[in-house]
């Protein structure tokens, strides 16, 4: 039997997107998320097996966006080029959706291959960007970590209304890149193309 509504799962995920985007995390009910859809409560369950199903799905939504701002910034660029590309895409999503960006922190359950087939894909993303510096493959995940934990705790700072002195807080973010980077060419020089 098809889905009265014109409902289907993309529709249930775009409008806990919206919730959670404006009113948070904790605002995403099944009562809250039926009622955006003009629907009762129990029809949701065609769709997904309640609210923990429900996160699960749009932490995979979520990261599954966040890969693609990150692959299109990456996209032609190489080096300190694609890191201050993505760091910028990465705030830019972190911004445009603070509830999507928060689930997508959720850590998955140790059996959850959707959520870390889509986990190892942004690392892989962000390894082979970092093959153009000089560094120990071991050393990847480190530097990998290093830059997460930098755009996080900015994006983090930044949605809890951290940053209270009134000074351009993208020129804070470029000048917290630029240092990663100094510090990266530091330790790991740029190879010669």
């Amino acid at each position: 039997m098809a889905p009265r509504n014109g409902i289907n799962l993309h529709k249930i995920l775009l409008a806990a997107t919206e919730i959670i985007d404006t009113n948070g995390l904790e605002e995403l009910t099944l009562a809250s998320l039926a009622q955006k859809l003009d629907i009762r409560s129990p029809s949701l369950y065609n769709h997904f097996d309640g609210l923990h199903d429900i996160r699960r799905l749009l932490s995979i939504y979520g990261l599954e966006q966040l890969l693609s701002a990150l692959m299109r910034a990456a996209v032609g660029r190489s080096g300190d080029e694609a890191i201050r590309e993505m760091a910028k895409a990465y705030i830019s999503f972190a911004r445009a959706h603070p509830g999507l960006y928060e689930v997508t922190l959720i850590a998955p359950a140790y059996n959850d291959d959707d959520l870390h087939k889509v986990g190892q894909e942004i690392v892989d993303l962000v390894t082979q960007v970092l093959e153009a510096y000089q560094m120990e493959k071991s050393d990847t995940i480190h530097i990998a970590r290093a830059l997460r934990s930098h755009l996080h705790g900015f994006a983090s700072l930044e949605q809890r209304g951290g940053f209270g002195m009134p000074i351009d807080l993208d020129e804070s973010f470029m000048h917290m890149i630029d240092t990663f980077l100094a510090g990266l060419h530091i330790r790991y020089p740029q190879r010669s193309e």
